[in-house]
């Protein structure tokens, strides 16, 4: 994977994270969701770097093999404004002060803060298969609580979660290296084999649910709206839309000032089920280097 990319571990302030990159050219952020690793990214990221693109993927804090700092009484160490703090760090240490962000999932909360809190480090913007956590939380109700149910469970106090789920981490995460590729699958089913890492994404979805769900319902008081230029995509074959009767950008338009944003033939995790499609869409938003 990642032929002719750079594999390094960058200090961010209180904590270190894994990061691929390689490239050249304008650069481009491209964050993982849950329970991903970087590796996710490892179809699309090389199409990107041939396309004259800088390519950065790093782990976010807590998974794979980057660290965590230690737990706060509200989870914030977990919280997406961290980080968003950790990948601001990153960029400028690799040479970036100004970027475009993907992010996926979980990855796409920390590309939306990003976009809100550091609108001059944030080109332009990408968020794949979400809607803010404020608005699904606003909205929830018993289609999203059957379908999502894992936002709750994961959310529960420490340890009820982590030791149900490593109980039989195979069939909470059901990992399929023959969808994932062998070496994406063996770097994920890595991670969440780690006590440390599972803790981490529970802590992820305790932030969810308190500091990150408060951050978003003051932006949303307030009316801050995300000023890059936006594209939002989410999968055909996924229940985002169907979560949403349908009107996913509806959801999204308080939230920005340049937005666009359709649906690809892919599930979820679109940049491993539909690497091509994904890319596309990217090099036709992204301004060409």
């Amino acid at each position: 994977m990642f032929a002719g990319f750079e594999l390094s571990y960058v200090e961010v302030g209180n904590a270190r994270l894994r990061v691929r990159y390689g490239g050249e050219g304008p650069a481009v952020l491209l964050v993982h969701g849950h329970p991903r690793t970087h590796t996710t990214w490892h179809l699309v990221a090389p199409a990107l770097a041939a396309a004259g693109y800088t390519v950065v993927c790093p782990d976010l804090r807590g998974y794979g093999r980057s660290t965590a700092p230690p737990d706060e009484p509200d989870h914030s160490q977990a919280g997406k404004r961290a980080m968003a703090g950790d990948l601001i760090a990153l960029m400028r240490e690799v040479g970036h002060e100004r970027f475009h962000a993907v992010g996926h999932d979980r990855g796409g909360y920390v590309v939306q803060r990003l976009a809100l809190d550091h609108p001059h480090a944030v080109d332009h913007v990408v968020i794949l298969g979400d809607v803010p956590i404020g608005e699904a939380l606003a909205r929830c109700d018993a289609r999203f609580a059957h379908a999502w149910y894992h936002w709750f469970f994961m959310g529960q106090p420490a340890p009820l979660p982590e030791r149900l789920i490593a109980a039989d981490p195979d069939a909470w995460y059901t990992l399929d290296p023959d969808l994932m590729g062998r070496e994406n699958h063996a770097d994920v089913a890595e991670a969440v084999a780690d006590p440390r890492v599972r803790h981490a994404m529970c802590e992820d979805y305790r932030a969810g649910l308190g500091v990150d769900r408060a951050a978003d319902d003051a932006d949303r008081a307030a009316g801050r709206r995300i000023t890059s230029p936006l594209l939002v995509l989410w999968g055909a074959k996924d229940d985002v839309a169907e979560l949403y009767d349908h009107d996913v950008l509806g959801v999204w338009r308080p939230w920005a000032t340049d937005l666009s944003g359709h649906a690809l033939d892919t599930g979820h995790h679109m940049m491993e089920e539909a690497p091509d499609l994904l890319t596309e869409a990217l090099l036709d938003f992204l301004p060409r280097p």
